[in-house]
């Protein structure tokens, strides 16, 4: 499994906060998000539970977790494996989005603190200065994810973070694809949201969330081979 190259976790036996499944999720996901592990990859239990130096069991937990993060997927007789997903999947979770992402905003800001208001403009900063792929995915990732932080609808949130997963590999593909030419548009679409936010204004900002989620909806039709030639 390509996860081999990644550097050496951290023994699971060893003495440090939280349960070995826990540890092994951490790492999975960040294999998983961070594009080592990709779409229809197997996840094998025992090669993870001999990087660890653990039993199967903290590692077969650590897969269900992810499972009901949307990270993982399992196959009757063929154990687990990273979702993949085709064009019309991926159209169809962006819809999805533009649905549920405005709903969890306007039930998160009205929660939203001035500290959480001030940590997104400094995100937002740190955007318009990277110029790497996978340091934007990371903060673009964490913008949004803060801009539903204050939405105390567990399902919801739930279901915003799955959908998120789910569409992790074809957006890093997609913003690959299209370079630094188009982040000018991304900058201005988050300035816009986060105008709206600070004012506390869940109509605009619906709106404006709808319409940033629905460009890069487009924009992937337009470009079908980010999902079907993807190099995984």
């Amino acid at each position: 499994m390509k996860a081999a190259a990644t550097d050496t976790p951290p023994d699971a036996t060893e003495a440090s906060p939280g349960p070995a499944s826990q540890r092994v999720a951490d790492y999975l996901r960040d294999a998983i998000l961070g594009g080592e592990i990709g779409p229809g990859q197997r996840v094998r239990q025992e090669d993870i539970a001999e990087r660890f130096g653990a039993s199967r069991l903290p590692v077969r937990e650590a897969l269900r977790m992810l499972e009901a993060e949307g990270l993982i997927e399992h196959e009757t007789n063929k154990g687990a494996r990273v979702p993949r997903l085709d064009m019309h999947e991926v159209d169809v979770i962006y819809q999805m989005r533009e649905r549920l992402e405005p709903l969890a905003l306007s039930e998160s800001i009205p929660h939203l603190t001035e500290d959480d208001l001030h940590r997104l403009d400094h995100i937002q900063g740190l955007i318009e200065t990277n110029a790497d792929v996978a340091r934007f995915l990371a903060l673009d990732r964490e913008f949004h994810l803060l801009t539903y932080s204050g939405c105390h609808i567990d399902q919801l949130s739930a279901m915003v973070t799955r959908l998120w997963n789910s569409t992790q590999h074809y957006r890093r593909a997609f913003v690959s694809s299209s370079g630094p030419g188009r982040m000018w548009v991304i900058n201005a679409e988050h300035r816009l949201l986060l105008d709206a936010i600070e004012r506390h204004d869940s109509t605009d900002a619906e709106r404006y969330l709808s319409g940033h989620i629905r460009r890069t909806r487009v924009e992937l039709a337009k470009h079908p081979e980010v999902v079907g030639e993807a190099p995984w």
